[in-house]
């Protein structure tokens, strides 16, 4: 990068944990540190919402996961504006009148406090995880393709987030999410305008939009009902409803956010907002990445877009064979795009058998490419056999370093690390206060001065931070970022939905018929994963309805319903 670019960088991260520190200047109370005191106006419980979600694995693998499978992860957000809608007329106004500081409180005061330590528990083990991915995932990029040591990148951006998040708490958390999502979106839209002003002079944007469709990039519904295949409509609108519900109504690092808003109508508005603009945001993020696939059929793309392998192995023993491969990608690449062009001209003519034709021939070139660039790979991997044979998620920052002008660049870095600091942040934050407030305030605790409970809040925050880095250190191949946090997701989302469903409209459903449905849901779960084919999206599926129907069976044959306790 450029100076400029390290300028913009160093100056963007400098004020986002300056105006952190300064908005949580004012968390001297437990309530203020955990919740901002509950005066968060609506739109900045919307931004914080959407930047817990859209991390840096968002910014960096979403284009990827476009460019070598097209539009159709958007699918994976249809059953999000229902869950929005269902969670602000039931979870809301039940979270913010009962004035708890988890999610899983409620549970205590609706079942017991095993069923409530259990869902807790199942929350810290899975989010610990995530967080440390969210760390991991841009760490490994930045650090590959700009030469920085990945254990010392990790342990930056997991530091930089510890200071502000451990010192102002939420209220630190969800001021500075307002200007990390406003970056990364100004950043993503001059990034995408950029990509399509970069295609050739003939080449339109709607030139581009019918090469992408027929080369099968344009794919975003699929009607098809495969319980295997994991993006499909009926995954996205049963699957990700689940997830959605589960994920915005029972997880503190988002349900975190909309109880610090000032008032139930706030966190409503924030929620619905978010359901209004998900769809639209991934859909325009995965645009730009077909659009970048499209710049690559006009423009010689490099055979493997982890640059650092590629340069390893060009200085290898098996350079020459390595080279020679390169040639002939290149004369294969070079040979889609010149049918391609062709294409573009028949199609404007009006010859359709010619457009057919010479679509035949392109698809036919971009075969033998594909067979060079696995020969490429497969010599790498000689070389370095533990690295990933997928370069997805390497994709668009190549891009970003090979074609933005300088400044950009360094924006571009600042909105990966924003991305990575945002939702690294609102996790810490989750994890610290479901720490004190579910583990540490009711089991080990119980009447200690709220100064305490605010001094361990800040150490918990502190401790899980080292925890998440060291998890990062020591995270291994991921293949696409973004469906692997998603994947972790969903092994625990499913059964900690089907506890919170039994709260809210089961009322004959006791506590421990709860606790037993939940640990036999999560087996089922994790049965699924282990020896089974299904789509990880409907693990969120099984694993709620398994609950609901265990814990409903196994309270028909106890005879009664246990008492509420108070």
């Amino acid at each position: 990068m450029s100076s400029i670019d390290w300028g913009v960088l160093v100056l963007s991260l400098t004020l986002i944990i300056g105006y952190g520190i300064y908005a949580g200047r004012r968390s001297q109370s437990l309530d203020q540190y955990l919740l901002s005191g509950r005066d968060m106006r609506w739109h900045i419980v919307a931004f914080s919402i959407m930047a817990t979600q859209a991390s840096a694995i968002t910014f960096l693998s979403t284009p990827g996961q476009a460019f070598t499978d097209g539009m159709r992860f958007v699918q994976f957000y249809f059953g999000l504006p229902l869950a929005m809608i269902v969670l602000s007329i039931t979870a809301v106004p039940i979270y913010h009148k009962l004035r708890v500081f988890t999610a899983y409180e409620y549970l205590e005061t609706r079942f017991d406090s095993k069923t409530r330590i259990l869902a807790a528990g199942l929350f810290l083990l899975q989010r610990g995880l995530a967080c440390g991915l969210t760390i991991y995932a841009p760490a490994l990029v930045v650090s590959v393709l700009l030469g920085w040591n990945l254990y010392l990148t990790n342990f930056m951006i997991g530091a930089l987030v510890i200071v502000y998040t451990a010192y102002g708490g939420t209220r630190a958390v969800g001021h500075t999410h307002l200007w990390q999502m406003l970056i990364v979106l100004a950043t993503l839209t001059i990034t995408g305008f950029l990509v399509v002003s970069y295609l050739p002079q003939n080449v339109s944007f709607g030139d581009a939009l019918f090469v992408a469709g027929k080369l099968g990039r344009l794919n975003a519904v699929d009607f098809s009902f495969n319980l295997t295949d994991k993006y499909n409509i009926w995954s996205g609108l049963i699957g990700g409803f689940f997830l959605a519900l589960s994920y915005f109504g029972t997880d503190q690092s988002q349900v975190a956010r909309y109880l610090g808003g000032q008032s139930i109508a706030a966190s409503r508005i924030a929620l619905l907002f978010n359901g209004l603009v998900k769809v639209p945001m991934q859909f325009g993020i995965l645009l730009i990445g077909v659009m970048v696939f499209v710049f690559y059929q006009f423009e010689a793309p490099p055979i493997f877009f982890n640059s650092v392998e590629a340069d390893r192995v060009a200085v290898s023993a098996r350079a020459d064979d390595f080279h020679q491969l390169e040639r002939e990608y290149g004369l294969a690449t070079s040979e889609k795009s010149t049918h391609i062009k062709r294409m573009l001209q028949s199609r404007d003519s009006g010859d359709v058998i010619g457009v057919e034709g010479a679509l035949q021939r392109a698809l036919a070139a971009d075969e033998k490419a594909i067979v060079v660039r696995d020969q490429a790979i497969d010599l790498m991997v000689e070389g370095n056999p533990r690295m990933d044979r997928s370069d997805t998620n390497y994709v668009f920052l190549n891009f970003i370093l090979h074609h933005l002008p300088a400044g950009l660049i360094g924006l571009v870095m600042a909105s990966i690390f924003a991305g990575s600091m945002s939702s690294t942040s609102s996790e810490l934050n989750a994890l610290a206060s479901t720490t004190a407030v579910d583990v540490y305030k009711r089991a080990i605790r119980r009447n200690a001065s709220d100064r305490h409970y605010l001094v361990f809040s800040k150490g918990a925050t502190v401790v899980w931070g080292i925890i998440a880095i060291v998890f990062a250190e020591y995270a291994s191949k991921l293949g696409s970022l973004v469906e692997a946090v998603n994947v972790l997701g969903s092994l625990f989302y499913g059964t900690v939905l089907g506890i919170f469903l039994l709260a809210f409209y089961f009322k004959r459903i006791g506590g421990t018929a709860a606790f037993v449905g939940a640990i036999a849901g999560e087996v089922i779960v994790i049965a699924c994963f282990i020896w089974s084919d299904l789509s990880f999206l409907w693990y969120n599926v099984v694993g709620c309805l398994a609950v609901i129907l265990i814990a409903s069976i196994l309270q028909l044959f106890s005879g009664k319903r246990e008492p509420r306790p108070l």
